[in-house]
C-alpha cells in the first residue's frame, strides 16, 4: 500500500533569538515573545477538515509539554477562525508553535479580511477562552503588511 501524498508543506526550524520560523508565501514580520527552542511551522488547506491535523501535529510537536491540552485548543480555535472568519476559507492558513522553557507561543496567520463584529449574546466565545487560558495581554493579533493577519497566544506555566 502506497502511503498518503502529503498535502501540507511543513517547515521544522529552530528559531534565532530575533526571528521567527517563517513561510515563504507569506513572510512574518518579528514578534514579541520570541522562543528559542526549536519551531513547529505548517500551513494547511482553509477547510475544517484540517483541524483535526492542526490538533494531532501540535500534540506531536508538544509531547510531553505540561501545556500542551490547553495549546492545542488555542491552536484549534485559532484554525478555526482562520477558516470559518477570513479570506483562508478554500484558500492557505499557517500554523506556527514556538515552545521554551514555561511557556508556549502558538499563532495562526491567516489571508487577512474585514473583522466580523460579534453579537453580545451573553455567552464566551472562543477568543475569550483563549484569553481566560492565557491571561490579559497574552494574546492579540498583528497585521503583516502583506494583507494577512496573525493571531498569536503564549501561554506560561
Amino acid at each position: 500500500m502506497k502511503p498518503a501524498a502529503d498535502t501540507h508543506p511543513r517547515t521544522y526550524a529552530p528559531a534565532l533569538p530575533d526571528q521567527r520560523p517563517r513561510q515563504p508565501e507569506h513572510p512574518a514580520p518579528d514578534l514579541p515573545g520570541t522562543a528559542t527552542a526549536p519551531g513547529y511551522a505548517s500551513t494547511f488547506p482553509g477547510r475544517t477538515d484540517q483541524l483535526g491535523q492542526v490538533r494531532r501535529e501540535i500534540a506531536a510537536h508538544l509531547a510531553g509539554c505540561p501545556a500542551a491540552d490547553d495549546i492545542i485548543l488555542i491552536a484549534d480555535e485559532l484554525a478555526a477562525n482562520a477558516i470559518l472568519h477570513t479570506q483562508s476559507r478554500g484558500g492557505t492558513f499557517t500554523v506556527r508553535c514556538q515552545p521554551s522553557p514555561g511557556e508556549v507561543r502558538i499563532e495562526v496567520e491567516d489571508l487577512g479580511g474585514p473583522w466580523r463584529p460579534r453579537s453580545p449574546d451573553g455567552r464566551p466565545h472562543g477568543l475569550d477562552i483563549i484569553q481566560a487560558l492565557t491571561g490579559p495581554g497574552q494574546w492579540g493579533t498583528q497585521a503583516t503588511g502583506t494583507g494577512s493577519r496573525i493571531v498569536w497566544a503564549t501561554l506560561t506555566w
